[in-house]
């Protein structure tokens, strides 16, 4: 049973005021660059869609900017790039919402679906923006893995599935069992976490080359 009772729609609204703090931060964004998005940013791809991947919030210059999730910035290229590999996206990621890429079987989300400011929402944020979390998943009939982005991610997938962070500890590269669903722990693929080593694209790789094993045994 997930910890939040699903709201009528997966998505909030574009001008959600449950999270005071975000609100008064996208409104500052409205003002100073009018033609972005900066509204909450919707989950992108299919909801028959075997395989969701959880991020943090949108990126300032990125998904707030695009509107589509992990559009725009080094994370999106370091993520598109390996979801082509692996036979989860068709077409060409050019960093903009108009460039065609389709996900295949597929879809991405956010834990916290607007731009927090220094990338860093508060506790109460995530808690509040996970009841989206959770609809997204309940949404999601076909669903068998989920690829969570960094610890926080992984914490509110947890809590969105109704699971203990104790029965499930955040590691890079773990797999966790949730009834019918897997969930595979990643570091976010940010430009810090590349710079600095703590994820390189080999290691990023190897989480999707398990999860891309994983759904095929599952269907052969």
């Amino acid at each position: 049973m997930a910890s939040l009772p699903a709201p009528a729609a997966a998505e909030p609204d574009r001008n959600c005021q449950l999270c005071p703090r975000l609100a008064e931060f996208r409104a500052q964004a409205r003002a100073k660059e009018p033609d972005w998005h900066n509204s909450p940013v919707a989950s992108f791809g299919n909801a028959n869609a075997q395989l969701l991947i959880v991020g943090l919030a949108p990126g300032l210059q990125g998904a707030n900017r695009t509107g589509r999730p992990f559009t725009g910035d080094y994370a999106g290229d370091l993520l598109y790039a390996t979801l082509l590999e692996y036979g989860f996206a068709k077409g060409i990621y050019q960093a903009r919402p108009d460039d065609g890429l389709k996900l295949v079987d597929c879809r991405i989300s956010n834990a916290v679906r607007c731009v927090p400011p220094q990338n860093k929402p508060l506790p109460a944020e995530i808690h509040t923006c996970r009841q989206f979390l959770v609809a997204t998943i309940a949404t999601m009939p076909k669903l068998r893995a989920i690829v969570a982005l960094g610890r926080i991610a992984h914490e509110s997938t947890l809590k969105a599935l109704g699971l203990r962070n104790g029965a499930a500890p955040f590691a890079h590269g773990a797999v966790h069992g949730a009834g019918a669903v897997r969930l595979y722990d990643s570091y976010h693929c940010s430009r810090y976490n590349t710079n600095t080593r703590v994820l390189t694209p080999e290691m990023f790789r190897n989480v999707f080359a398990r999860v891309r094993k994983d759904l095929d045994s599952q269907v052969s």
